[in-house]
């Protein structure tokens, strides 16, 4: 998961620590390792191909894996799903408070306009 470093007005992700060509070389030589030798897990082959590329094997082990599924390969949220409802998540959110302030504002005018309220 990407850190955040806040900023007045909204969150940045953090600065990714492996290159996105890095990431993309790994995870196809990792796929590469399994189809030259069926037998050969995943954590083997992450292990291997980490050592060479120097990236930690947790870390490629999540990208195949995720490759895998955004492949089709593998049950799962791709990566483009994963995107979508996070930011389905933001708008409920921006909805929600937009409700709120409604809400707060209707029950402000509705005292305005009838002093006998008891609010």
């Amino acid at each position: 998961m990407e850190g955040l470093i806040p900023r007045e007005d909204q969150v940045m992700p953090a600065p990714r620590k492996y290159p996105q060509e890095l990431r993309e070389r790994a995870v196809r030589l990792v796929q590469e390792a399994q189809r030259e030798d069926p037998e050969l897990s995943l954590n083997a082959a992450v292990i291997r191909i980490g050592q060479r590329t120097g990236v930690n094997p947790d870390t490629l082990r999540g990208w195949a894996k995720q490759a895998a599924i955004d492949a089709g390969q593998r049950p799962g949220t791709t990566t483009s799903e994963a995107k979508r409802i996070k930011d389905l998540e933001a708008e409920v959110r921006e909805l929600k408070r937009a409700n709120e302030i409604l809400l707060a504002a209707s029950s402000f005018f509705a005292r305005e306009l009838d002093p006998r309220l008891p609010w």
